[in-house]
Formats: C-alpha cells, sequence, structure tokens
C-alpha cells in the first residue's frame, strides 16, 4: 500500500510537471469491484467510474484476463495489417446496433470527430457541412469538438474556432428547424446532457428531431460516449425511443477502462469514409478490441442493461425521500446508472461531503451530482451509497 506521504510526492511532481489544467485531490492506488483505496488506505464506494467508464468495476477478472493473454500474444501492428481482434468487434457492435459498419478510434473525442468529418464527406457533394448541435452539450476537446459543445466555458480562449457549428436548444424543435438551413449536413445530439447536468432529452422532441432529419434529408447522428453500453438501462441510448441514427460514437464504458473509442454506422454511411479519407495509427489495435470483446461478452452473459435498469430505478426510489426532506436538493433525474441529484447552488461542497464519507461522486454543470456506478453494481452498494447521500445531505449546512 502507498504510504501517505506518497500522496505528497505525487502531488508536488504533478503540480512541478503536469500541466495546470487538472485539480486531483486524492492518490487512488488500488481498485476491486465497485470500490477503490487512497493512498492512506481509506475506502471508497465509487459512483464516478472513471466517468462512465470502468463499466464493470475496477479490475474484472475478465477484463484483467484478456489485458494479460492479448498484451502477451500482440498489442499493435496498425492499421497496415488485418488483425484477429477488430473485425469480430465491429461484428458485435454493428449487430447490437445500427448493422452498418465500424470505425475504430481511441477516445470519445475522437469519436464525436469522426461522426462530424463523416457528416462533412457525406455532405460535401451537396455543399452541405454544418452540424447542428444542442446549447449545453458536450462532445469533446478537440478544436472540432469543443467547438460542437454548445458551452461558452468550453470554448473561451480558443478562438477563432472552426466554422461550421449552429446551435438550437435541447428539447426545442422549433430551435432546431430554426437552425436548419440549406448547409445543414446533420443535427448531433446526446440522449442525455451528462456533462450539462444530466438532462435527459424529452421523447417528443427526439421523435420530432428523427422526423425532421428524415424531411429535411439530414444525418441525425447521436453521440452515445456516456449513454452508450448499457448506462442507461438500455443497450445504447437511442433504443429508448422508437428512432434509428444515421450513426453513433462510442468510448468510454466500451473499453471497460482501456481506451477505445468507436463510430458505428447504419447502412446508407458506411462507405462514405473511402481509402485514406480518415484513419488512426492506435484505432482497432487487438488489445484494445480483445477488452472491449470481453466486456461486451461480460455485458451480455450478466444481462446488464436490464441490470442497470434495476439498480438505477433502485438508486431513485430510495433516494425519493432525501430529495423531500433536503430543501435545497430540488430533484433527481437521469436514466439507468445515470442520475443526477440537482442542487438549487453550487454542489462541490456535497461532493466533498460525500466523499469525505466514503462516495465518489462528481459534480457537473455547477449544481448537480452526478452519480455513475458500475453497471454490475450491487443492491447493497446501491442501498449504501443512498446512506451515505441520506447522511450527508442531512449534515449539510450551505450558506
Amino acid at each position: 500500500m502507498t504510504s501517505a506521504a506518497n500522496l505528497e510526492e505525487i502531488s508536488s511532481l504533478h503540480h512541478t510537471w503536469h500541466t495546470p489544467n487538472y485539480a486531483p485531490e486524492l492518490l487512488l492506488v488500488r481498485g476491486e469491484g465497485s470500490y477503490v483505496w487512497d493512498s492512506t488506505g481509506k475506502k471508497y464506494l465509487d459512483f464516478v467510474s472513471g466517468i462512465a467508464v470502468t463499466s464493470l468495476g475496477h479490475c474484472h477478472p475478465a477484463v484483467v484476463e484478456a489485458v494479460t493473454q492479448q498484451a502477451a500474444t500482440l498489442m499493435h501492428v496498425s492499421n497496415l495489417y488485418y488483425n484477429d481482434q477488430a473485425p469480430y468487434l465491429a461484428r458485435q457492435l454493428s449487430e447490437m446496433s445500427l448493422g452498418g459498419k465500424v470505425m475504430f478510434c481511441n477516445s470519445g473525442a475522437e469519436a464525436n470527430e469522426g461522426l462530424i468529418k463523416l457528416a462533412r464527406k457525406w455532405g460535401a457533394e451537396h455543399g452541405r457541412h454544418e452540424v447542428i448541435t444542442m446549447r449545453n452539450s458536450f462532445h469533446g476537446r478537440t478544436l472540432a469538438t469543443l467547438t460542437a459543445t454548445g458551452q461558452e466555458k468550453i470554448q473561451k480562449g480558443f478562438a477563432p474556432l472552426p466554422e461550421g457549428f449552429r446551435y438550437a436548444n435541447y428539447n426545442d424543435l422549433d430551435s432546431v428547424k430554426a437552425q436548419t438551413t440549406e448547409k445543414t449536413a446533420a443535427v448531433m445530439l446526446e440522449t442525455v446532457q451528462a456533462e450539462g447536468g444530466v438532462v435527459p432529452v424529452d421523447p417528443e422532441f427526439m421523435q420530432g428531431l428523427s422526423d425532421w432529419c428524415h424531411e429535411q434529408g439530414l444525418l441525425l447522428l447521436v453521440d452515445e460516449i456516456q449513454t452508450g453500453i448499457g448506462r442507461t438501462g438500455m443497450c445504447f441510448g437511442y433504443k429508448h425511443y422508437d428512432v434509428v441514427p444515421d450513426a453513433i460514437s462510442l468510448a468510454k464504458g466500451l473499453g471497460g477502462g482501456f481506451p477505445i473509442g468507436a463510430v458505428v454506422t447504419g447502412p446508407a454511411l458506411q462507405d462514405v469514409f473511402t481509402a485514406g479519407s480518415h484513419g488512426t495509427t492506435f484505432g482497432g489495435q487487438p488489445l484494445a478490441c480483445a477488452v472491449a470483446r470481453t466486456v461486451l461478452n461480460v455485458f451480455q452473459e450478466e444481462k446488464l442493461c436490464l441490470h442497470a435498469r434495476k439498480m438505477g430505478e433502485r438508486l431513485a426510489k430510495g433516494l425519493a425521500p432525501v430529495v423531500d426532506a433536503t430543501p435545497e436538493v430540488t430533484a433527481l433525474r437521469g436514466q439507468g446508472l445515470l442520475q443526477g441529484l440537482v442542487i438549487d447552488q453550487p454542489a462541490k461542497e456535497l461532493e466533498k461531503l460525500l466523499a469525505e464519507r466514503g462516495l465518489l461522486t462528481v459534480c457537473t454543470a455547477g449544481n448537480v451530482i452526478r452519480m455513475l456506478p458500475p453497471l454490475n453494481v450491487t443492491e447493497a452498494q446501491i442501498d449504501d451509497a443512498v446512506e451515505l447521500i441520506a447522511d450527508a445531505c442531512a449534515s449539510w449546512n450551505p450558506a
């Protein structure tokens, strides 16, 4: 176990050698299942999951075995050659979703860049290149994806931003229609604005948006970086609605902790990217794909979609009395195991109170406590989290 003194050493090294765009406080040294331990030996129930990444919890035996075996066999060869993992993973993802083809990459931002480039290449023949995204969205931090992100605070300091993006109000179809022009190629959105405060899409809006895209000949692109792979209680967030996107982006939970991203297309877009039109050195490497295949196999064998739905309902039911009893808590919203406690003031202090009690959560949008437990979290762990949240709220004395 790392000693407490090492926290000071690691912190000093971090502040000396890392650019100051992160501000960590805890030094986490070990994980197992839904728990992590810090450098003092304190145990935490992890309801952050690496921000929706460790979908099977920490150090899941099947994932550890997949990493070990593939790392000892073949880690990387590049896309100059076939490998015996990527095609099988592509088939799995296609059969689970849109039925088209798959392009692999390494992160959510890269996957969303892929969606944007796909839309532009598709629309280029007809002079269409603009993508409508939603205000308060989050699609990444590359120049294109931070521009797609409808939040000024994310874009501040990076002007001039790439052109070709227009912003509509989430859950407001008239706003989307008003932003549609002869240059519009696609509409891109999340089915739950996770970084934006855990705000689910309205079913009527989602259906209306799908109809509008079909009517206008636009692509419907869904960012499933945080909602995909069972997080909302369905395989993908869009499956809660009677719509079929033209393409989706995936990352985070797909690798269970190992970096991987993907663009999954429907049949109409599956051949838009031609040889040399897009690429990535690491995308689709055998190590990442072997791990992701294992994650999907466990996900399906253990019926984690259904489990996530049930655990999300249990969490919501358990927290209902807390919402009622705490004046500062105005609502609980979300889907499946992507839930947010909405506070009527800054929520960072409550996040710290929860961590002190041994529950890790993440404050988002300034006033929402976001909860993202592993998809295989147990009933007892859900109940423990409810108890810790209730205790923290009862002792909280906001100014």
